[in-house]
């Protein structure tokens, strides 16, 4: 079954579940050997996954950010790997669709081929600048040339690089001191991928560096124009938090079932009946439940509201991003303290989790700009 066979999202729960899954009885090879998620990508194109949420205009669904948030958790629960990796593609699409900041046509193009399995994603971390989010000059350039543009540079954390049919990369002009996004398809000659990606967590989201070499589109890949550090309201990016939320419910459903099964000969019964196991329990369950309730509240908030209200969300946005992934890393730490040290062997799922949650603390927004911005926003709200 596909997802467009059905609209009941009973149905599509289940069948992301299943997926999920399936990912999870590969993760441990995957993680172990670096390598990328294929089979379990191409399984979410050949359901239909990946063209979601594209545009009632173009023919798409076009998913809540609700639903959207709700699937990639379940996709976290299997490998978060794949989940933070699919979710830059799904977001990219629905955040261009609703704020409709390219040419109909370069978009409608776009769509066609997400519609037969095409993947995307924005390429704009480089070495030199850090974090896109906070304000760097890319050094990427774009020079016009007659009918053309010449690209070339280098950038960083280019994740789900080796499946990728689009890159959105951000380029300098230097006749203009303008900064914009360019649309640059994977068979354009100059495209390189350097297999870099050495991290010990994500292992699975194949961010290698993307290298441009003399790259050439034409005039009218260039379909973006922005202001580095100034973006606007992004709803999407929802789709971080809800990954580490589905590690972290990983981690505690494994705890949980250790507990419920580890019986030492010290005690009688398991240690689930522990006054001191059931305190951590507790803990994860409340973390888990505050997180889930703030998440899918913004989201379904986000949904409910005009352009312009949505263009003032930005440190609810941020705050959700902050919350739910340091209850995450919170919630895996009570689960190893559970499990105990057998949680620290390279056969224990546990310790991937431990590795792959802390990899949110460096997906935008940045903790510290999260609480400078919430910060300003109250002493501005106090001085209206």
């Amino acid at each position: 079954m596909k997802f467009q066979d059905t609209q009941s999202m009973d149905k599509r729960l289940e069948l992301i579940s299943k997926l999920s899954k399936t990912f999870l009885a590969r993760s441990a090879k995957i993680d172990e050997d670096g390598a990328f998620p294929f089979q379990n990508i191409s399984e979410l194109k050949m359901s239909g996954y990946t063209s979601l949420t594209l545009p009632k205009r173009f023919g798409g669904e076009e998913i809540s950010l609700y639903n959207l948030v709700r699937f990639q958790e379940f996709i976290a629960r299997g490998d978060g790997a794949t989940a933070l990796s699919i979710g830059w593609h799904m977001g990219i699409i629905q955040d261009l669709g609703e704020k409709k900041s390219w040419n109909e046509s370069m978009f409608q193009m776009l769509c066609d081929d997400v519609k037969n399995g095409a993947l995307i994603n924005n390429c704009a971390s480089e070495p030199q600048t850090g974090s896109p989010t906070r304000g760097g000059r890319p050094t990427t350039s774009a020079v016009k040339q007659e009918g053309y543009w010449l690209i070339n540079g280098r950038k960083t954390f280019t994740t789900l690089s080796p499946v990728l049919d689009y890159f959105n990369v951000t380029a300098s002009i230097p006749e203009s001191d303008q900064v914009a996004y360019f649309l640059i398809p994977r068979t354009t000659q100059g495209v390189e991928i350097e297999e870099t990606w050495d991290s010990i967590a994500m292992k699975g989201t194949g961010s290698h560096d993307l290298v441009l070499n003399n790259v050439r589109v034409k005039e009218e890949y260039l379909v973006e124009y922005i202001e580095p550090g100034k973006k606007g309201a992004s709803g999407w990016l929802l789709h971080i938090p809800a990954c580490y939320l589905g590690i972290a419910q990983a981690a505690a459903s494994y705890a949980i079932e250790f507990a419920k099964s580890y019986s030492p000969n010290s005690i009688q019964g398991t240690i689930s009946d522990l006054p001191n196991v059931k305190q951590k329990i507790g803990e994860m369950e409340l973390e888990l439940m505050r997180a889930r309730h703030f998440l899918y509240s913004v989201a379904n908030q986000w949904d409910h509201s005009a352009k312009d209200e949505r263009a003032h969300m930005n440190p609810e946005l941020g705050a959700v991003k902050l919350s739910v992934t340091n209850s995450a890393i919170t919630v895996v730490d009570l689960a190893m303290r559970i499990v105990g040290a057998r949680s620290l062997s390279e056969k224990n799922p546990l310790q991937r989790y431990y590795r792959d949650v802390r990899a949110g603390l460096h997906n935008p927004p940045m903790d510290d700009m999260t609480i400078l911005l919430l910060a300003n926003d109250a002493i501005n709200r106090c001085n209206d």
